[in-house]
């Protein structure tokens, strides 16, 4: 097999057998009007328990609650944190304005501990325990795979932060806060061709590393046993950039020296990082010991704050993005958003969120939650079914990505509005494409 065909392989594999474990787990959150309470750890429902979303009338005045979880703890704890207070603000100005069918909104919300064996026992619990009305997805690609059975098994539609390996998001009642279109394998090298192709031949050559989970391993090397399938390694030689070194890691990988030596050795002008995390930080610690600087750098799905803390280091290292609070982008947005990212960078700075920036993990957490939003409220109801036609039929409008719509076609994957980010200064910087740029995009150095 392959190493395109057996990355499918083991993350569905993975998947599914997340999916189908159990075990007692996680705190709840429970958010609303009344502020933010912990409670003891839940019990897990038998999966042959059955349940269907609530569809208490109009004006009843029962609460409607949204189950979900998020990683509060664990090794994904910074960027749970985030999609909690972008959450919990959309919530509190979704209340001020009357709620969702004149109702309250609650959100009953538990600590998976960033631990993906935690999910589908938690959404049983959710669903048929708890029997919330709603669902809202967790974070990070294998924990919403492993929800995303669950939800369906159940009815319920399931709104998503951050899983873009549209190939796998079959439940035709999931829907993506976060879109790099139904081919992110071929948009991502596409659009960094396309802005490097803009430098006049400043780079040609490039060294390709890859974490081989999944969703990151998906855009370097695709997913079909067919040299031709789509992905970072045979699109940047077809647009005219040599990989001239090709190095992928495992998961947890710790060995940067030995990586950065290659690196270095590799010499090209372009450093592609399709990680995730802190992964760009530790090369670049590395390749600082070998006294070795890169003339350019791309990080897939970095930890934004970290890296934008390692100054010079990092400076003119690019990114994908959905939105950046860059002055030029707010000056033609509606006063709201303004609103909306001050309040959140005071929000994350009282909870003692290292970057307290409104970016995209936060932009595909409020383009979710509204997702849902309109979806009860065109269905008229809380039924799950009913929530996904109405989402099916007239899509939704969204304040950070404006006008989508979703065809279970392509597995409800919009047109993407993704863009390039870069470092300079002491901030991300969208650079391109040109019509939406902040800033004029930076070249190599040296």
């Amino acid at each position: 097999m392959s190493r395109r065909a057996s990355i499918l392989a083991l993350v569905t594999a993975i998947a599914l057998t997340i999916a189908a474990c159990g075990g007692d787990t996680g705190t709840t959150t429970t958010a609303g009007d009344e502020g933010t309470t912990t409670a003891a750890p839940g019990t897990t429902a038998s999966p042959d328990t059955t349940a269907a979303p609530s569809t208490t009338a109009e004006g009843s005045g029962d609460p409607i609650v949204v189950g979900g979880t998020l990683s509060l703890t664990g090794a994904f704890a910074a960027t749970g944190a985030i999609h909690k207070v972008a959450g919990e603000m959309f919530i509190e100005r979704l209340n001020a304005a009357g709620g969702l069918l004149g109702r309250e909104v609650q959100w009953n919300l538990l600590d998976d501990e960033s631990d993906t064996a935690n999910i589908a026992p938690l959404y049983e619990q959710l669903i048929s325990q708890d029997q919330v009305d709603l669902i809202m997805g967790p974070y990070a690609t294998p924990n919403i795979l492993a929800a995303m059975p669950v939800a369906e098994r159940y009815g319920y539609t399931l709104p998503q932060h951050t899983a873009v390996l549209a190939p796998l998001m079959t439940y035709a009642c999931q829907f993506p806060g976060w879109s790099i279109g139904p081919e992110p394998n071929s948009f991502i090298p596409n659009q960094i061709a396309d802005a490097l192709d803009s430098l006049d031949g400043a780079v040609s050559t490039v060294a390709l590393l890859t974490n081989e989970s999944g969703s990151t391993a998906f855009i370097s090397y695709g997913v079909a046993d067919d040299p031709d399938d789509p992905s970072t390694l045979n699109i940047l030689p077809e647009r005219g950039y040599e990989i001239v070194a090709d190095i992928p890691y495992p998961p947890g990988y710790e060995d940067w020296g030995s990586t950065a030596a290659q690196v270095r050795d590799a010499n090209a002008d372009l450093v592609l990082v399709n990680g995730l995390g802190v992964e760009a930080n530790s090369l670049i610690d590395a390749m600082q010991q070998l006294d070795y600087t890169p003339p350019m750098m791309f990080a897939l799905f970095p930890a934004p704050g970290p890296l934008l803390g390692l100054g010079d280091a990092a400076q003119g290292t690019l990114s994908v993005s959905i939105f950046e609070p860059n002055e030029p982008i707010l000056e033609q947005m509606d006063p709201e958003v303004r609103e909306i990212v001050d309040e959140f960078a005071e929000r994350a700075a009282a909870e003692e969120i290292p970057y307290t920036v409104f970016e995209t993990q936060a932009a595909a957490s409020w383009n979710a939650w509204e997702i849902l939003a309109q979806g009860v409220e065109g269905a008229g109801s809380t039924d799950g079914q009913g929530i996904c036609d109405s989402l099916h039929s007239t899509g939704a409008e969204l304040t950070f990505s404006g006008a989508v719509t979703f065809d279970p076609a392509v597995n409800n994957f919009w047109d993407t509005t993704e863009g390039l980010k870069q470092i300079q200064g002491s901030e991300w910087v969208m650079v391109w494409p040109e019509d939406i740029a902040a800033g004029a995009l930076a070249g190599p150095t040296g």
